[in-house]
């Protein structure tokens, strides 16, 4: 508590909070691209993916499987590095992995203002209920990522400008979720392999280079 009694703490609380956001955008947002859409949530369980700093000679990491580029989904990333020529699939991948661990733990801690800017307008609506329903019952849930082994591109498609990618992540994950007693509810304190498939989508034409999430659900 500061003079007069003002909160020092939650102005604190408060740059964190910007700085992450900002973080995040900056991540996401390099031309090398990368935003959020539609999603399926487990309220009880856990949803979520953000972006990696640009290298000058990007080389996809060992877990992170990029498709062939003579096939039909690595011809789609190919068409859409001709709209974004600073488009590459290994520095989407790179910025998918961090916006899975951070929707994740920001679903988990219902920070909506966080989620907001990170997933599509329909899909931030079902993520929403899935927090309001948990805070109406009074349950909190902790979900960490303790790593992603293996992040894949799944399919592509470019439609005009409007692009879509979807990626399966294999997950280390810790979540559980208590009542307002913090008596168990659902998930588990020990580290469980999880497989999700994500899909995020981003307007190429658009000067916002972030790639929303447009849908999650399980592999």
């Amino acid at each position: 508590m500061g003079a007069g009694g003002f909160p020092i703490d939650l102005v604190l609380f408060g740059m964190i909070a910007a700085f992450l956001v900002l973080r995040l955008r900056s991540i996401l947002g390099k031309k090398s691209g990368f935003e959020a859409g539609p999603a399926v949530v487990r309220p009880a369980a856990r949803p979520a993916g953000a972006v990696i700093e640009a290298v000058a000679e990007p080389v996809a990491a060992p877990g992170r499987k990029v498709p062939d580029p003579s096939g039909p989904v690595g011809q789609a990333l190919a068409r859409m590095a001709r709209v974004d020529h600073n488009f590459t699939p290994q520095l989407f991948l790179g910025g998918a992995e961090a916006a899975f661990t951070l929707i994740v733990s920001k679903f988990a801690a219902g920070d909506r203002a966080a989620l907001r800017p990170l997933l599509s307008p329909e899909t931030f609506t079902v993520f929403e209920a899935a927090i309001a329903a948990r805070e109406a019952a009074g349950e909190t849930q902790t979900s960490e990522v303790r790593a992603i082994p293996e992040a894949t591109i799944e399919a592509a498609s470019l439609t005009g400008t409007l692009a879509e990618i979807t990626v399966r992540f294999v997950s280390d994950q810790v979540n559980q979720v208590l009542d307002r007693e913090g008596r168990h509810v659902s998930g588990t304190d020990a580290v469980t392999e999880l497989r999700d498939e994500w899909i995020f989508g981003r307007d190429l034409s658009k000067s916002d280079p972030t790639w929303r999430l447009l849908q999650a659900r399980s592999a």
